[in-house]
């Protein structure tokens, strides 16, 4: 079963949303921002979706902006922060199993699903 970790005020998110809805593929809504992943659970999701800490930032988010643009930080401190801050996370993201993928265009997640 797919998991889709949404934020319902994001567009993006809710175009993959009514997207995968429509697919008729079965799946779960995950409300990351109301159950942060923890440090442990984005590692493994990193590893899903085969990229690094600072590509799962959105770097254009104002909190990242004030508070950690330009600063040299470990792949551990951006876990960190992504699991305190869980806004900062790109998003939609949507899982299968070993695979994950970002979903915030129509063409990436047809070709996931």
């Amino acid at each position: 079963m797919l998991q889709i970790l949404h934020n319902p005020r994001c567009g993006k998110s809710r175009v993959c949303l009514a997207f995968i809805t429509e697919s008729d593929v079965p799946f779960e809504v995950i409300h990351y921002l109301e159950n942060p992943l923890t440090v442990n659970q984005l590692k493994v999701l990193l590893k899903k979706l085969n990229v690094r800490p600072i590509e799962l930032v959105r770097e254009k988010e104002q909190l990242w902006i004030e508070n950690y643009k330009g600063k040299a930080m470990t792949s551990a401190a951006i876990l960190k922060t992504l699991s305190q801050y869980p806004i900062l996370m790109q998003r939609p993201v949507i899982i299968d199993g070993d695979n994950a993928v970002i979903g915030r265009e129509i063409d990436k997640i047809k070709n996931f699903i």
